[in-house]
């Protein structure tokens, strides 16, 4: 049941974002916790669903993979994407200019915790751990 620990570190991401978020913190700090979150769900979700861990930091090809066990995945294959390309431009200096607004941050956070929802209630069906069901 390795896959709750994904989903206790994502947890941690989404706390960490939304007291940035609530308190003015950096918000391309905020925008890679969200980032850090969505992935550690998606890995935890795939090892769930199918039994294998999925390495990598690609929000896309995760992403993907989940459409793959549940096309209901599809609704967050773009902005995944968008949050994919400012992966590395949240955590390190860049050349160009990069800023991100309040408003692009918050819809970062909304994406970012409805699909730990959706992932969480999947996962704790009925409110305590169960097997991994296979595809």
């Amino acid at each position: 049941m390795f896959y709750y620990k994904w989903l206790d570190k994502a947890l941690s991401d989404l706390q960490a974002a939304r007291i940035l978020l609530t308190w003015g913190g950096d918000p391309p700090m905020t925008a890679f916790h969200c980032q850090q979150a969505i992935e550690k769900a998606l890995k935890g979700y795939l090892l769930f669903k199918t039994g294998r861990h999925f390495d990598g930091h690609n929000l896309t090809y995760l992403c993907r993979q989940a459409v793959q066990v549940d096309p209901a995945f599809t609704e967050y294959l773009d902005e995944s994407a968008a949050l994919n390309n400012l992966y590395i431009e949240t955590r390190y200096p860049t050349d160009l200019p990069f800023e991100l607004s309040e408003r692009q941050v918050q819809r970062l956070m909304n994406m970012a915790e409805s699909m730990f929802a959706a992932i969480r209630t999947e996962l704790y069906e009925g409110g305590r751990p169960h097997k991994v069901k296979q595809p």
